[in-house]
């Protein structure tokens, strides 16, 4: 089984935790991608991120600077989102996080796929970034099916379990065949009457729900059946096959 979940915006630098220990699989491709955008004007970045003034010139001079292959912080701990808060890696166990180095893989524009302790540096781009690069119209085309068949690598079960959002879950999901078996996971509640996922709840379940796997050492896809992280519950007469609905108790 191998879990999927999204990068985060905010980005650190971390190099007195844990050590990397090994570098991106398509870091070939993040030099391009890297490249790319050291050719973009100030404005040009800005417009590509989509991002305030202040933002943008720190992303600016972070790729003016970069060499992807020096001072380094394990993926897992680099990113500052509300998943990777919640997740809290950093006060995992030794089990937990030799769980998440052989299951977990996070989804990224610049990097593609990266495994919990693969190195990085802080940069800015999303997958729906609107960047032309190597003849292709955008990300999505860029890394092509090439994310799905390294997830398929040495998984044994066939099952992605999917915590990413839709627009990282995009760069795989068209891509599954058969033996793949691709669950998404939604974190819902009742509105009025109506089930509904709100975004910044989703975020902070998803993150406990690696945390739950990692810490039960969970192997199956049964097993994550029993997440009950901040009042969620798996409903099975509203999940399916390729789909687990988690609703949130009152």
């Amino acid at each position: 089984m191998k879990i999927i979940i999204s990068p985060a915006k905010k980005m650190n630098m971390s190099r007195d935790s844990y050590e990397v220990t090994g570098m991106p699989c398509f870091l070939a491709d993040t030099k391009i991608l890297m490249q790319e955008i050291k050719k973009l004007s100030l404005a040009e970045a800005k417009a590509l991120w989509k991002c305030n003034d202040k933002l943008a010139e720190l992303n600016f001079r972070r790729f003016a600077e970069m060499d992807p292959e020096k001072c380094l912080t394990p993926a897992i701990l680099s990113y500052e989102g509300l998943q990777y808060q919640h997740m809290a890696p950093g006060v995992f166990t030794d089990r937990a996080l030799s769980y998440v180095q052989e299951h977990l893989r996070i989804l990224s524009g610049f990097y593609g796929v990266l495994k919990p302790f693969d190195g990085v540096v802080p940069y800015r781009l999303e997958m729906q970034a609107g960047l032309s690069v190597a003849g292709k119209k955008d990300l999505y085309a860029f890394w092509g099916r090439r994310l799905y068949c390294r997830l398929m690598e040495d998984n044994e079960d066939g099952v992605i379990l999917n915590l990413a959002s839709k627009e990282y879950a995009g760069a795989v999901e068209p891509y599954v065949n058969t033996p793949c078996r691709f669950i998404t996971v939604s974190f819902e509640e009742d509105v009025d009457g109506k089930r509904k996922q709100k975004g910044t709840f989703a975020k902070m379940a998803r993150g406990e729900m690696v945390r739950f796997l990692a810490e039960n050492g969970i192997e199956d896809i049964e097993g994550v059946k029993r997440f009950t992280g901040s009042g969620y519950r798996f409903r099975e007469e509203l999940s399916g096959e390729w789909n687990y609905v988690f609703v949130k108790e009152k």
